[in-house]
């Protein structure tokens, strides 16, 4: 059974259609007659507020709720949203920087950032020049301490060996000797040295080769050890090129040095010593030396060299005495022996 409902009259007063059963009837709208109402929005506000219809529609839970949800959205006005949509700057330059491409300023811009300036060039070209410098500088050292040593003592070996078998074959024969040319062996025990003896004091034909110079030139010529009397006078490098005059400072009074022939031995013995001298004082090398405390004639020896160690300022001297010529064939002297 259908429900009783209230019958409704149409716009003329009379009964509705919907009670004689018929579908109701839409009535006529007249534009001039309507009551008064709102303007029709435009397009785009028409939109906007459907969509907030729609979306406070959509939104369930009351007004508390449609206010939130309009809060995470971006604001009840929309602005934010609008704010939000707008690309800041720095997306702009996260965009550049993601692969996007870059205007001619802005590259320009990276261009002249990454450049180093002239400070820094500056600098980067003068420690590379320090660098360099030092560089050079330890390889010139390690050349002149450690490189001309290990030469030179190779070359003065080399001689020594080439001696000795020479006088064992017979191949040389005591008398004068042309410059370079060695003659004799060199032995300090007290210092362990044994280095060949060689005419003349020429660095580049024989000091710098490691061996002992024998002043047998010009002014400065000296006696040979055979001589009745004499002043038979040495040089050699005190530091680099085989050193073997570096420690004669730590000689001692009556300490031997001895010269080898291809005939005789001749032994010195350390009398004394002069610390300090000019390099003009040839005096040393009188067959008298001056200084040398000798006051006659005799069999002197004379070693030469430069001080302090690493310079060539002043010169070192050291006189000794012969006190025994022993002939070959009698074996080495008992200061070679010991």
């Amino acid at each position: 059974m259908t429900a009783l409902r209230p019958e409704r009259e149409d716009s003329y007063g009379g009964a509705s259609y919907e009670s004689y059963g018929m579908p109701p009837r839409e009535a006529p709208i007249d534009e001039e007659t309507v009551a008064l109402r709102l303007p029709e929005p435009p397009p785009r506000l028409a939109s906007a507020a459907s969509s907030a219809t729609s979306a406070t529609r959509a939104t369930p839970g009351g007004r508390a709720a449609r206010r939130k949800a309009a809060k995470r959205r971006g604001g009840r006005h929309g602005g934010a949203r609008e704010a939000a949509q707008e690309p800041s700057e720095e997306s702009r330059a996260g965009e550049s920087r993601s692969g996007a491409p870059l205007s001619r300023v802005e590259a320009r811009r990276q261009e002249r950032a990454r450049k180093p300036g002239p400070g820094v060039v500056a600098s980067r070209a003068i420690g590379e020049v320090f660098i360099t410098t030092g560089v050079l500088m330890l390889l010139f050292v390690t050349y002149q301490l450690w490189w001309t040593n290990v030469r030179a003592h190779a070359q003065a070996g080399q001689e020594a060996n080439s001696l000795q078998q020479d006088w064992a074959s017979g191949k040389r024969a005591p008398g004068t000797f042309e410059p370079g040319q060695g003659f004799a062996i060199l032995h300090i025990p007290e210092l362990d040295v044994v280095a060949p003896i060689a005419e003349g004091v020429s660095n580049k034909k024989v000091l710098d080769k490691g061996m002992v110079g024998h002043y047998g030139e010009g002014a400065l010529k000296t006696a040979m050890p055979d001589a009745k009397t004499g002043n038979f006078g040495l040089a050699a490098h005190r530091n680099t090129h085989g050193e073997p005059f570096r420690y004669i400072n730590r000689l001692k009074k009556g300490d031997a040095v001895v010269v080898e022939t291809q005939d005789t031995y001749y032994v010195y013995k350390m009398t004394s010593m002069l610390p300090v001298t000019a390099p003009s004082n040839t005096s040393v090398l009188d067959p008298v030396p001056k200084g040398s405390g000798f006051t006659t004639p005799g069999r002197y020896i004379t070693l030469t060299t430069c001080t302090p160690e690493f310079t060539s300022k002043y010169r070192l001297i050291v006189w000794g005495k012969m006190v025994e010529e022993r002939p070959r064939s009698k074996g080495k002297p008992d200061a070679l022996v010991e």
